[in-house]
């Protein structure tokens, strides 16, 4: 018996196995379980409100899987590298946003795309990734926290892209570009004098903005949120559809593929923005709670890759990619709550998407190279 035993594997034995698997792969696994668990429920999500179409399903299969494979490789390539491939990146973004304003493809009224061989993207996708991991080179490089110079040197980098991208017109992918920015710089040890500095400037702008800066239909999402009823059946539409549907839903929902709401064509953008009212009217709060658990664990690993990350410029990157992940769904669920105004952000790996998914997994394998690393950058 005693022989027996000393010749069966130890449990020891076959953990450092599979460690030394992921290590090989350079993946976390509690990062990866959480991403495919997310995908899938999100294409489940996504077949009831596009009515079960094949051809939308195999669309975001297709994004995914070309996600995934982004993010293997993105996850292979080490931080230090990152680090320096950063400015490069941000300079072609910001040429790419600048094409687009002369030579973009344009569709509902906006011009947002670029289209290469036949293939169309957005560049604002790109800058997600592109502002804090330039942001993080810029700063991780000087003392900190960071002294007035490079506090405006850091806005410069965030804001340029955001004003080329406001331009497209998009102002929720320019607010999101320039908060993923405003991460890392907070992360790095901003004073409290410089954010209530810059939440007086806020305020003081409120005026100039509303009068001169925003568009007729950006100010009219802004009175909307305020009263969706006083447009009904126009810009109030949305809201109070989405509304609607979340609360039909109740606790456990009607449902998989029996919401009204969306089987009817009441709620508009089903597939895209408005797809967690599709969660609602059909799982019920219980789904939502269920979806938010799993945001939340992804979140939290992301926060514990980024604590034990070996370098600040790491600990920079990959905690701005996680708050900004966060961010994500915090906007999207408000503005379909209607305590936000709507500004097309959609909800991660849940909402049809091309570019987004591809950004937002390549961001997580940015993540999984942090978790890996093993070299000082600082």
């Amino acid at each position: 018996m005693a022989e027996y035993l000393r010749r069966m594997p130890h449990s020891g034995d076959a953990f450092r196995r599979s460690s030394t698997v992921w290590s090989i792969l350079k993946l976390d696994p509690w990062l990866l379980s959480g991403l495919l668990v997310l995908a899938g429920f999100g294409l489940t999500v996504l077949n009831s409100a596009v009515d079960g179409s094949n051809a939308a399903i195999q669309r975001q299969s297709v994004y995914l899987l070309i996600g995934f494979c982004g993010m293997l490789v993105a996850a292979q390539i080490p931080v230090y590298r990152y680090a320096r491939l950063a400015p490069w990146m941000y300079l072609a973004g910001v040429l790419a946003l600048i094409a687009v304003l002369f030579v973009g493809v344009g569709a509902k009224g906006a011009q947002r795309w670029l289209s290469l061989g036949g293939f169309r993207f957005q560049p604002s996708e790109i800058m997600k990734l592109a502002v804090p991991l330039t942001v993080a080179w810029y700063l991780a490089k000087r003392s900190l926290p960071p002294n007035p110079k490079y506090v405006g040197a850091t806005l410069i980098l965030m804001g340029l892209p955001a004003v080329l991208i406001f331009l497209q017109p998009d102002l929720g992918t320019a607010i999101l570009v320039a908060v993923s920015g405003f991460f890392v710089l907070f992360l790095a040890g901003l004073s409290w004098r410089y954010l209530l500095t810059a939440a007086g400037i806020g305020v003081a702008s409120i005026w100039p903005l509303w009068s001169f800066v925003m568009k007729d239909y950006q100010r009219q999402r802004v009175l909307t949120l305020l009263d969706p009823e006083s447009d009904r059946l126009g810009a109030g539409w949305n809201i109070i559809q989405s509304k609607t549907a979340i609360g039909s839903g109740g606790w456990s929902g009607k449902g998989y593929m029996q919401g009204t709401q969306t089987l009817l064509d009441f709620l508009p953008e089903s597939n895209t923005d408005f797809i967690i009212a599709v969660l609602a009217e059909e799982y019920g709060l219980q789904g939502v709670l269920w979806l938010v658990v799993l945001y939340l664990f992804i979140c939290l690993r992301g926060f514990w890759i980024s604590y034990n990350a070996q370098s600040t410029y790491g600990r920079l990157v990959g905690a701005s990619i996680t708050l900004t992940f966060f961010v994500y769904v915090f906007v999207n669920m408000g503005m379909v709550a209607g305590i936000l105004p709507v500004v097309g952000v959609p909800l991660p790996l849940v909402s049809a998407g091309g570019t987004s998914i591809v950004t937002l997994l390549a961001g997580f394998g940015i993540l999984m190279s942090i978790s890996q690393d093993k070299r000082q950058v600082n």
